[in-house]
C-alpha cells in the first residue's frame, strides 16, 4: 500500500494542497486477495470547494480540504486497474480530452490518464473490461478519446464497457440542473458499435467484480465490488468523494438527492466498517484507498491499516 506523500509545494502557481507527490501519474497499489489494484490518475482538477460540501461552511471544511484564493480544492481523478493474471479491469476512466479551451481553464483539467497508463506499463489494447460508476464527464471522458481530427474512437479498443441504462436515459433528456455532467461522446459511440452493455440493476461483472446501485448522487450511480481470498474492496464513487466527506452530512452540491445520500451511506457503513472493506475514493488525491473506522465520537475515521 503506497500512502500520502506529505509535504507542501511552494511557488507562484501552487495550490494550497499540492504536496511533493502531487504530480505523480501512480497514486498507489495494493493487494487485495488475487488482484493487484493500481490507481491512476488523469490528474487533479479544481473544483468550488462550496460546491464540494454543500451546506457545511468554509469554516469547517477548510480544515480537510484546503482552497486556493479562488475557493478552489484539488480534487483527484482515480482510475482502478484490477489485475489478477486472468483479465484486466478499469474503474472509471477520468476526464477525458473533450474540454475546448474555456472549459480547461475553468476546470484545470489535465488529460493524463493515457500517460498514466504508460507510466504503469499498462496497453490500453490489453484492457478487458471498463466498468463507469455513472456517466458524469469526470468518471468516463477517456471511455473515448477525441482525435486532432474530430474523430471519436475507443479508448480501450478492445474492451467491454458497463454503465447503468438509467444514466444513458438520464443524460439523453439534458436536464437543465446536469446537463454539461453529460457528454454524449463519451458513451453513445460505445453504445452504438457494441462495445458497451447497459445494465439494470446490481450485477456480476466477472469474477470477483460486482456492482449494485447506490443512489443519492445520481439516481443509478453504482459502486464496484472486488472481493478475493475472503476480503473486499468498493470503490464507492461519488457517494463518499474523497476522505474528508466521511461525515453523513457532508455531502456535495452536486448530489441530485442529499437525503438519499445520508441513507445510502448510512447502508454502505453498516458493512465496510464491520467488515474491514477497503475503500477507494474516486476524487481523493492524496488519500486514494484506506479502512474507515469509528472515533470515539463514533464518527467514520480514515485509517490506512485495517483494524485487528
Amino acid at each position: 500500500m503506497i500512502g500520502p506523500v506529505n509535504g507542501p509545494v511552494t511557488g507562484p502557481e501552487a495550490h494550497p494542497a499540492e504536496r511533493a507527490g502531487t504530480n505523480e501519474l501512480i497514486r498507489g497499489r495494493v493487494t487485495l486477495g488475487d488482484f493487484e489494484i493500481t490507481v491512476l490518475t488523469d490528474g487533479y482538477f479544481l473544483l468550488d470547494g462550496g460546491a464540494m460540501f454543500g451546506v457545511v461552511p468554509r469554516t469547517l471544511w477548510e480544515t480537510r480540504s484546503a482552497p486556493d484564493e479562488k475557493n478552489r480544492i484539488l480534487i483527484g481523478t482515480n482510475t482502478l486497474v484490477v489485475r489478477d493474471g486472468r483479465r484486466t479491469v478499469v474503474i472509471e476512466t477520468g476526464a477525458g480530452n473533450k474540454f475546448d479551451a474555456r472549459m480547461r481553464a475553468i476546470y484545470g483539467t489535465k488529460e493524463l490518464l493515457p500517460s498514466a497508463f504508460a507510466a504503469a506499463g499498462i496497453a490500453l489494447d490489453d484492457v478487458d473490461v471498463v466498468i463507469n460508476s455513472h456517466l458524469h464527464f469526470d468518471h468516463c471522458g477517456w471511455n473515448t478519446t477525441l482525435g486532432s481530427d474530430g474523430s471519436i474512437t475507443p479508448t480501450f479498443p478492445n474492451a467491454h464497457y458497463f454503465a447503468h441504462r438509467g444514466e444513458v436515459e438520464h443524460g439523453r433528456l439534458q436536464m437543465e440542473r446536469d446537463r454539461m455532467s453529460y457528454i454524449a461522446a463519451n458513451y453513445e459511440p460505445l453504445i452504438a458499435n457494441g462495445q458497451m452493455t447497459l445494465l439494470d440493476g446490481p450485477e456480476t461483472i466477472a469474477p470477483g467484480i460486482s456492482v449494485d446501485v447506490f443512489p443519492g448522487h445520481t439516481a443509478q450511480m453504482m459502486a464496484i465490488s472486488i472481493e478475493s481470498g475472503g476480503r473486499r474492496g468498493c470503490y464507492i464513487s461519488d457517494l463518499i468523494p474523497t476522505s474528508a466527506h466521511l461525515d453523513l452530512i457532508w455531502g456535495m452540491s452536486y448530489d441530485l438527492d442529499p437525503m438519499t445520500v445520508i441513507e445510502q451511506r448510512k447502508r454502505f457503513y453498516a458493512r465496510a466498517i464491520p467488515e474491514q472493506w477497503l475503500v477507494f475514493f474516486t476524487h481523493d488525491h492524496h488519500a486514494p484507498f484506506g479502512y474507515l473506522g469509528l472515533n470515539d465520537r463514533g464518527k467514520p475515521v480514515l485509517r490506512t491499516e485495517a483494524a485487528k
